[in-house]
């Protein structure tokens, strides 16, 4: 691995530049990758890491520049010529149908037939092959519905290795991964290098880019801005590259004062889909003036616990209380109306309308209000305004305000649930994930808010796979396990070890988990 040499690389973008109308995406932007090497693509949300990755895909076609693969200059009409240079694309959203089986998203768009019928028994068989290759372990028969999102990430990679993948594109894949997944994801990524593969790694996340990387190219604002090699960068000087300024990564923050109890949980029970119960007598209070986080392996019913809260899934035991109300059967806009803000898991799912414009979706938790609306009518003008206002003050990077979110970037589509959850009159924020996908500006940006709104005397309820964020910023923490809270801490005295075993394992003392 990582032999530059005299090499000829396998894919090399000279001077490449894309255009959208209103907005350069890249600009001259030149990099290479070698064979057997992984070579991370680092930058701001909006900095046009993906958009290039797209262009190399076939996706998007260049305005100027070229692509050579294995030294030989090509022009892709489409994602069908790139695959046939052997590129494969693992993108940030998966590409895949829940109702399908593994084999059968695998060999959608490429059947194998044999006497003019899809052959599925030869491409289970090559799927096993490629799954023990690599060390992928999917099952082919399971139902890609039923899997985790670390195991449909598997099935991306495998989908991309069926099509004989030389050249692997892996945009943002640890964005929506727990600590546990990215670490096997990482011994995934490992094995392929060391079968030759050559990997391009988008990402914002310095700590992994420093652990995978082999070389490192950051842009910002859709150029290069610099490039780094990981045995000598540091994640400062890597965010400061990123971001062209220099970043504070430890949140400061006063000592916290809390009030009266806003939010009051007690006994809670809740199902998930299946009918199982994942929350069984979660008890907690959330005080006026102070952040609650709430550590834990996902699965353990964090989920269901703020969907619980925000009124978005009924509960089948114990009662929530919220600024004195009693929220248990109330519908999400009843809370909302009382103060609460949510910022959700699932930012596609429950967060934003994709077809609705960036406008529409900033003023979603109050269009039928004055000044947006009036009797009923929709007052254009005031929700422009208000949109111009946020996208600034949040430094949501869009063409414009009247452009579909779902064309944003991922970081970009999580800042316009950010900007629009912590602005109005806030009382109590349910956030969970709140910097999923955001680079490492943004984060600070996120967070300095939300103690902002902490010393303004508002209740967070956090929740979040990072326990760095649960650490930086809570004053209270409460470790969920098996849909209960094993333990509480102060925030000023916790350690990622006693939290790392309280998560692990439901054992506040090494000895516990022994016996």
């Amino acid at each position: 691995m990582n032999t530059t040499g005299a090499q000829v690389p396998v894919l090399e973008i000279c001077d490449v530049t894309k255009t959208f109308p209103g907005v350069i995406a890249n600009e001259d932007v030149s990099l290479t990758l070698n064979k057997g090497e992984i070579h991370c693509l680092l930058g701001e949300n909006g900095a046009g890491k993906s958009t290039l990755m797209n262009v190399v895909f076939g996706l998007y076609q260049p305005n100027a520049g070229s692509i050579r693969v294995r030294g030989t200059e090509v022009s892709f009409d489409g994602v069908n010529d790139a695959i046939a240079q052997g590129i494969g694309m693992v993108h940030q959203h998966f590409q895949l149908i829940p109702v399908f089986s593994v084999v059968e998203n695998v060999i959608l768009g490429d059947e194998l037939s044999k006497n003019g019928l899809l052959d599925i028994k030869e491409a289970r068989r090559r799927i096993r092959e490629l799954e023990q290759q690599y060390g992928l372990n999917v099952d082919p028969d399971a139902m890609v519905g039923d899997l985790s999102v670390g195991q449909q990430q598997r099935v991306e990679l495998i989908k991309a290795l069926f099509r004989n993948a030389e050249i692997l594109i892996l945009d943002e894949p640890t964005a929506v991964l727990t600590p546990g997944e990215v670490d096997d994801f990482f011994e995934v990524v490992r094995s392929l290098v060391d079968q030759g593969k050559s990997i391009i790694f988008i990402t914002h996340k310095l700590r992994e880019v420093l652990a995978v990387a082999d070389r490192i190219t950051v842009l910002r604002n859709g150029r290069v801005a610099g490039t780094a090699d990981p045995k000598s960068a540091t994640q400062q000087s890597l965010a400061n590259l990123m971001v062209g300024r220099d970043v504070v990564f430890q949140v400061e923050k006063a000592e916290a004062e809390p009030g009266q109890a806003l939010i009051s949980v007690n006994e809670l029970t809740v199902d998930d889909d299946r009918g199982v119960q994942t929350v069984n007598g979660f008890s907690v209070e959330v005080r006026a003036g102070e952040i609650f986080g709430v550590a834990g392996v996902e699965g353990n019913g964090q989920r269901e616990i703020v969907e619980a809260i925000t009124g978005m899934r009924r509960s089948t035991g114990g009662n929530v209380t919220v600024l004195g109300h009693d929220t248990t059967k109330m519908s999400p806009r009843q809370i909302t109306e009382l103060g609460v803000s949510h910022i959700p898991e699932d930012r596609n799912k429950h967060g934003l309308v994709g077809s609705y414009s960036v406008a529409d979706n900033l003023v979603l938790n109050r269009y039928y209000k004055q000044p947006y609306a009036k009797r009923g009518v929709r007052h254009a003008g005031p929700v422009d305004e208000e949109a111009l206002h946020l996208v600034e003050q949040f430094d949501i990077r869009t063409p414009g305000i009247h452009v579909p979110v779902e064309t944003l970037s991922g970081g970009n589509q999580q800042k316009v649930i950010i900007a629009r959850e912590l602005t109005g009159d806030v009382k109590v924020l349910v956030v969970a994930q709140p910097t999923r996908g955001l680079d490492v500006g943004s984060v600070e940006f996120i967070h300095n808010q939300i103690i902002s709104l902490r010393d303004q005397g508002v209740a967070v309820l956090l929740v979040s796979a990072e326990l760095d964020e649960i650490l930086s910023l809570s004053d209270r923490i409460g470790v969920l396990y098996r849909g209960q809270l094993a333990g509480i801490y102060e925030g000023k005295d916790a350690t990622r070890e006693q939290l790392g075993l309280l998560m692990a394992s439901g054992a506040t003392e090494p000895e516990e988990v022994a016996r």
